[in-house]
């Protein structure tokens, strides 16, 4: 009965906020040609946020004919009435914005101090909008670095980056990403790069610094002036490069040709360290990164991002996934029709008697990627049953949140030929044929899997198959 009663108090609530019956607030929102002038009640506002009970006691807005006058033009008119509308009655819909402008109702929730949604708002780009990273990444850190509520993305957003480095620093931002932001980045241990990379990282976001151009990074050419600048650019980063960790063609000829703008004893240091065998390093570096992963992804087709997907539908984690700490697999490389030849013979000497095996394909012509999961092995030239297969389809393969899958229909015979183990075909599933070399085709109409998205016939530019190691 109470919860009964609530939702009427909430509903009255929402009613007065779309009538302003009484409002006693008028707030301008927005900025040039989208003001919006918004009306509100001064004592819920009050009772609800911080922010409104400091402004309205400490009269910051202006007082006009008996109503308080507000401005803010930082917050667009659309945000603005979502948070009035939660303010009122408690509701808040999220589903219909896109990350950058969950990011912008974060920071606008924070500015007024409306501390329930702060987490709540959170957890939701968490979950819901994890793709947002990619399309600013050295913006979005820098923003949330600058909100010390924002504990949880922030931390979220530095394990994501370290996780999958080339989100940021393959970004055209990163050349503009703040020294401290960077400093605290090359700290990290479990940064998921070879330190040859993120030395060459390094010194690109330092030219960029420096303003120069691609002719000038050349170190011959340096004046006494470029190389005094870019050593005092580079010195609080110096520390955290793993030099001993670099190999020694690459030290020779991707940092020795440096060593104007290095200290002379690291120089030293690490000649000897790749010269005189048996050296143990001797400058007082940060120790070698060790990223959290489990396993080296060897793959053309499909990231890291894509692996707890597929370990969490292995294990039937359909509502919640594995994150990237806790997946309980590794997926071994054991056939790339690329590499080891578009044939069946080499399909099946690289993938019988192999357990348990995930394969991706990728259809010419697109970014679409399909593949499936045969938790037997391809062995047998037969069919077989199982219950624990599946298929799945990523319209974009690079998007994981365009996933979609298909589990075995266990109600259509108890998994009868889920799975086809022919000698003379590839990974074959229910529906799926594939016959021919590259030219697979899916019957549409088939029960053994639910349609999902996979055309009735397609060309395969390039698929692999992994062994699913426990």
């Amino acid at each position: 009965m109470s919860s009964k009663f609530l939702t009427e108090l909430s509903n009255d609530y929402e009613k007065l906020f779309e009538t302003e019956i009484g409002y006693d607030v008028i707030i301008y929102v927005g900025e040039e040609s989208n003001v919006k002038e918004i009306h509100a009640h001064s004592n819920i506002l009050c009772i609800r946020s911080q922010y409104f009970r400091t402004a309205f006691s400490n009269e910051w807005g202006e007082k006009k004919d008996g109503k308080f006058i507000l401005r803010k033009p930082n917050i667009s008119p659309h945000l603005f009435n979502i948070i009035l509308r939660f303010i009122y009655c408690g509701n808040i819909e999220l589903k219909n914005l896109q990350g950058p402008d969950v990011l912008k109702l974060l920071i606008a929730v924070d500015e007024l101090n409306i501390h329930q949604l702060i987490s709540y708002i959170q957890e939701y780009l968490i979950e819901h909008q994890t793709e947002f990273l990619h399309q600013n990444p050295a913006g979005i850190l820098e923003t949330v670095y600058q909100h010390e509520n924002f504990t949880d993305l922030w931390n979220f957003c530095f394990e994501k980056i370290c996780y999958e480095p080339k989100i940021l620093f393959d970004s055209e931002k990163f050349i503009n990403l703040k020294a401290p932001l960077l400093e605290l980045l090359l700290k990290r241990d479990d940064l998921n790069m070879n330190e040859i990379e993120v030395w060459e990282s390094l010194l690109k976001w330092c030219f960029n610094q420096q303003n120069m151009k691609n002719d000038q990074s050349d170190p011959k050419k340096w004046s006494k002036e470029d190389v005094v600048k870019i050593e005092r650019s580079l010195h609080r980063f110096i520390p955290l490069i793993r030099f001993y960790d670099i190999k020694p063609t690459d030290f020779f000829y991707k940092v020795y040709c440096y060593k104007d703008i290095l200290p002379k004893e690291l120089i030293h240091d690490l000649l000897e360290f790749h010269i005189v065998p048996n050296m143990q390093p001797r400058t007082n570096l940060a120790p070698s990164r060790k990223p959290n992963l489990k396993f080296k992804l060897d793959s053309t087709l499909i990231e890291s991002k894509h692996i707890p997907l597929f370990a969490s539908w292995i294990d039937k984690k359909i509502s919640s996934h594995y994150d990237s700490k806790n997946i309980p697999y590794e997926f071994n490389l054991l056939y790339r029709s690329s590499r080891d030849g578009f044939n069946f013979e080499t399909f099946h000497r690289n993938c019988d008697n192999k357990g348990a095996t995930i394969w991706i394909a990728k259809i010419q012509g697109s970014t679409q990627l399909i593949g499936g999961y045969n938790p037997l092995d391809w062995n047998g030239n037969k069919a077989k049953i199982t219950t624990n297969s599946f298929l799945f389809n990523f319209t974009d393969g690079k998007d994981t949140s365009s996933a979609k899958l298909g589990l075995v229909n266990n109600n259509c015979d108890g998994g009868y030929d889920a799975v086809y183990c022919y000698n003379d075909q590839g990974p074959s599933m229910g529906g799926l044929d594939c016959y021919a070399n590259n030219n697979w085709e899916y019957d549409t109409g088939s029960t053994r899997y639910p349609n999902i998205g996979i055309p009735a016939s397609f060309i395969v530019e390039n698929y692999e198959v992994f062994q699913v190691i426990q």
